[in-house]
């Protein structure tokens, strides 16, 4: 009988992202705090860029971006941001999403499954990507569960269960 297997992967819906991001800017737009203040959230390349007249309206904002991702649901986790810096008469902010597993966190999470999972579950890295095999889909069901309880650094989704 051949092996079971899934994949755990890091991924953001850059739509479901994309959609967060343009309902925070409505609402930075209309919301009576932020008038006057020069608080924006757009895309710059890669990155998100916010930027308001104050370190608090800026920190305003990214909270605003955060709720809107949550209720998109996308994980806080994938959400790279730094602190509040002065550009000029201005605070900005860079935050980035995070795509796909680093290898540290790859590593700890293989050390987990190795650890407190079944014997015959294998791990292995793949690029940014863990593929989980077993001759047995109930260790494969409990290797999910345990990496669902466990407080990893990154969001995880899993795909390709087969």
């Amino acid at each position: 009988m051949a092996d079971s297997s899934f994949d755990v992967v890091s991924k953001v819906d850059k739509q479901e992202a994309d959609n967060a991001l343009n309902q925070a800017h409505k609402e930075v737009e209309q919301r009576y705090d932020f008038k006057g203040t020069g608080a924006s959230i757009a895309w710059s390349g890669e990155k998100i860029l916010i930027t308001a007249n104050s370190q608090e309206r800026a920190l305003a904002v990214l909270d605003v971006f955060q709720s809107k991702l949550i209720k998109r649901g996308i994980s806080l986790k994938s959400l790279d941001s730094g602190e509040p810096f002065a550009s000029g008469k201005e605070f900005r902010i860079e935050s980035s999403l995070k795509q796909g597993i680093e290898q540290d966190a790859a590593k700890k999470i293989t050390k987990l499954i190795r650890d407190e999972g079944p014997k015959a579950v294998k791990a292995t890295i793949q690029g940014d990507e863990l593929r989980v095999s077993s001759k047995s889909r109930d260790d494969l069901q409990t290797v999910i569960a345990l990496l669902k309880g466990a407080d990893l650094d990154v969001d995880i989704q899993f795909v390709n269960y087969r």
